[in-house]
């Protein structure tokens, strides 16, 4: 055996051992490829060495041969300490379903927002949003800088669509201002550096407040 073949055997004998667990010689070629550098038949011939000398054990089903660390060299477990190895696997799974539960939450949320508006179309519908509600307030300030003298029935009508504006404007004004929020989970800068990119002015720029309806 080369040198290459005696560091490889050492290296499969070092593995076996650390994982004290079967193996076919594809999953030991398979999980030490890169790291022994040897091919699928040298290893072959190093675990069929290996078992040979006594040093890995070999069991036969069919034609698959698998090899695993002898078990001779590992001291006895106690019973006590089985149960402390079953309660840590029973914890290990526990903490494993609990992280692939969040793994798909985080999954449907991303999926939720790969499936929402581009950032494009957000700000077409805000800058649309924003003429919208320019057109409402100058509609409301000419209502209420009429001089002409209305009759009860106009002037309730009147405000009916007064608190219909009002609640239409807090409506999409709370969809701009999630849409915006959204679009800052991902944006690297700040609120009023994206602001100003988009073109986006606020009632707060204005200095608009929203009336009470």
């Amino acid at each position: 055996m080369s040198k290459k073949d005696s560091a490889g055997a050492a290296q499969i004998l070092a593995y076996l051992n650390e994982k004290n667990r079967p193996f076919s010689a594809q999953d030991v070629f398979t999980n030490l490829q890169k790291q022994c550098g040897l091919g699928k038949t040298a290893v072959v011939k190093a675990m069929e060495q290996l078992a040979q000398e006594g040093k890995i054990q070999e069991k036969v089903y069919g034609k698959q041969k698998i090899y695993f660390a002898d078990q001779s060299q590992f001291a006895d477990v106690s019973d006590a300490e089985l149960k402390k190895m079953d309660a840590r696997i029973a914890e290990i799974s526990t903490e494993v379903q609990t992280i692939s539960q969040s793994c798909r939450q985080l999954d449907t949320e991303l999926k939720e927002l790969n499936s929402s508006l581009a950032t494009a179309e957000m700000k077409a519908q805000i800058q649309e949003l924003q003429a919208e509600c320019s057109g409402y307030r100058e509609r409301l300030d000419e209502i209420k800088s009429a001089k002409n003298h209305v009759t009860p029935e106009e002037r309730q009508k009147v405000y009916k669509e007064r608190e219909t504006y009002v609640k239409e404007w807090r409506k999409r004004k709370r969809l701009v201002t999630d849409m915006v929020g959204a679009i800052l989970e991902g944006y690297p800068k700040s609120k009023k550096q994206f602001l100003e990119e988009a073109g986006i002015e606020t009632d707060e720029d204005h200095k608009v407040t929203m009336p009470n309806i």
